[in-house]
């Protein structure tokens, strides 16, 4: 009987590393998943309650060792474990700074030491600011708020890692990734949650601004390929944009999503009219490309919807004061 390979996912209890933990099943790999379950959900990883391949680690990342066992013998790590919720790290700089700038080190660290085969970071997109479109990876670097910046740090303590100790690292630059088992925490954070909640509850859509601005929505399952792609791949201490290369509208979410009312909200300053990925690289070097189109990826969404049940439920006077500090610190003097 051969032994399966190891692959250690932080934050695989999350939104996006539960979809990696799937990929690297599928692929004939044992994961060694970390979560503190802040964030992370450990029904998303129920599937695997009897599947001894599976392991789930109930700590947080800054609390590792630099030669913990948990990361003997593997091969791929995928670093996704952090704070993702933007517009609150506003009010919390220093835990934001805390956990994706140190939590990274220290996971870098495990990684150096364990001599695994390959380092793969979540990086953000938003350290491109308000970007000129589509987004090449060589744009200009302009991290407009803390969370922007934790993220870009961390990606820069990465490539250190593979500069000063020759640790095998690429970075996906992600953009606007979007799927079921998306975050339903207290925070106020992405669109998707927040407007499934309300149509859950049969409350008015909140949109942002008119609703003209577009993102660059990726299903998550095509992120996580993505991800693996970077890891078994060659190349090595490689950038990567990450987006479906065709951005979709707030207006258009709300169509799919059945319509209804629409409260509009003030736009937020410091956000992009507009985030679009320029994919060619990752396309050429790694030969991946989106599969699942915004409808469909949708569609999927709304066939398991009871999951946002639980889930905050924002109105225009809750967003006001999760925003408030937003608007203070981000508007123009």
């Amino acid at each position: 009987m051969s032994v399966k390979p190891i692959a250690v996912v932080t934050g695989g209890a999350g939104f996006i590393g539960s979809h990696m933990v799937d990929h690297l099943v599928d692929q004939g790999y044992a994961v060694r998943v970390i979560d503190s379950l802040v964030g992370g959900r450990e029904e998303n990883l129920s599937q695997y309650a009897a599947n001894s391949d599976v392991a789930l680690e109930k700590r947080d990342i800054r609390s590792f060792s630099a030669k913990d066992p948990l990361f003997t013998k593997a091969k791929l790590v995928f670093h996704f474990a952090g704070i993702g919720d933007i517009v609150p790290s506003i009010e919390n700089p220093a835990e934001y700074m805390s956990a994706n700038v140190q939590g990274t080190v220290s996971m870098l660290e495990c990684a150096r030491h364990a001599g695994v085969d390959k380092f793969v970071y979540a990086a953000s997109s938003s350290c491109y600011g308000l970007a000129k479109t589509p987004t090449t990876e060589d744009h200009p670097i302009e991290t407009k708020y803390p969370y922007a910046l934790s993220k870009y740090q961390g990606e820069q303590a990465a490539f250190h890692w593979h500069q000063v100790y020759k640790l095998p690292v690429n970075a996906v630059r992600i953009f606007n990734a979007y799927g079921t088992r998306s975050r339903t925490s207290g925070a106020y954070g992405a669109v998707f949650g927040v407007f499934l909640r309300q149509k859950i509850g049969k409350q008015p859509f909140t949109v942002v601004g008119d609703g003209t601005q577009t993102r660059d929505f990726l299903y998550v399952t095509d992120v996580a390929k993505a991800f693996y792609a970077a890891g078994v791949s060659k190349t090595v201490g490689q950038v990567y944009n990450l987006g479906a290369g065709k951005p979709q509208s707030v207006n258009r979410l709300v169509e799919l999503l059945g319509g209804g009312e629409v409260l509009h909200l003030p736009k937020r300053p410091g956000e992009p009219d507009c985030t679009f990925a320029d994919i060619t690289r990752i396309q050429a070097e790694l030969g991946w490309k989106p599969e699942v189109s915004f409808e469909e990826g949708v569609g999927k969404i709304l066939a398991n919807i009871d999951y946002w049940k639980n889930a905050p439920l924002w109105d225009p006077k809750s967003i006001e004061g999760a925003t408030k500090l937003w608007f203070e610190f981000m508007s123009e003097r």
